[in-house]
């Protein structure tokens, strides 16, 4: 087997690990939704068109709140803007044009963009991309129609551990990037401001503070 042939199977493996343990947690999204009062039809197609499962929870979290409908879509886009600056980043390494650009934006997410922007190459960058993204697309809709039918019978999604599965795939995607003194420091000071922005802003602006640290940090070593 080749060098070339051995890197992409490394890839492949790597993004499947990581798309297999997001994917499934479409079944606490599925379960989430049904709860905050959306049916199971209006619970599915956000998986399918929305697909950025951070929003999708702030939406439902908002509803699920009592709060309206148009309050729960700007929570929801306030923390999609993040696939913005995916895109900028993305779009060079990727090199897709036309229609191909278009269906890739549909998988560009936290860990389709993670498991492909430090390859060395377009090749495995786009196997990264596509492995991580197509899989997790697929896993995440069948697990949300599971959990929505499931509905109220499947309890608290908490009491199941499926609230821990994302958090530890962004732990082993993040770990081993810590190589040097002041990723670590931005790390940590990032989490602590995220934290503490967790009980005075509303939901997804604890994320967009904690990437705000992370590109103040990278403005001033440079």
């Amino acid at each position: 087997m080749s060098t070339e042939q051995e890197a992409r199977r490394g890839v492949v493996r790597d993004s499947l690990g990581v798309a297999i343990a997001t994917g499934t947690y479409g079944l606490s999204f599925g379960a989430v939704g049904v709860a905050s009062g959306l049916d199971v039809a209006q619970t599915c197609a956000l998986s399918l068109v929305m697909f950025t499962g951070a929003s999708q929870f702030a939406m439902a979290g908002v509803l699920g709140s009592g709060g309206t409908p148009l309050a729960g879509a700007l929570t929801a886009l306030l923390l999609g803007t993040r696939n913005t600056l995916y895109g900028l980043r993305m779009a060079p390494l990727l090199g897709y044009r036309g229609w191909r650009r278009i269906a890739a934006a549909q998988v560009l997410i936290d860990e389709s963009t993670a498991m492909s922007v430090t390859r060395p190459s377009r090749e495995l960058a786009r196997t990264g991309f596509l492995t991580t993204g197509l899989t997790i697309f697929v896993l995440w809709n069948l697990t949300t129609l599971a959990g929505a039918v499931a509905g109220e019978q499947l309890g608290d999604p908490r009491d199941l551990g499926l609230d821990a599965a994302v958090g530890a795939a962004f732990l082993a995607l993040l770990w081993p990037r810590l190589s040097t003194p002041v990723l670590r420091a931005t790390a940590v000071l990032a989490a602590l401001v995220a934290a503490g922005a967790v009980t005075v802003t509303p939901a997804g602006v604890p994320v967009l503070v904690a990437a705000g640290v992370a590109v103040l940090v990278g403005a001033l070593t440079r």
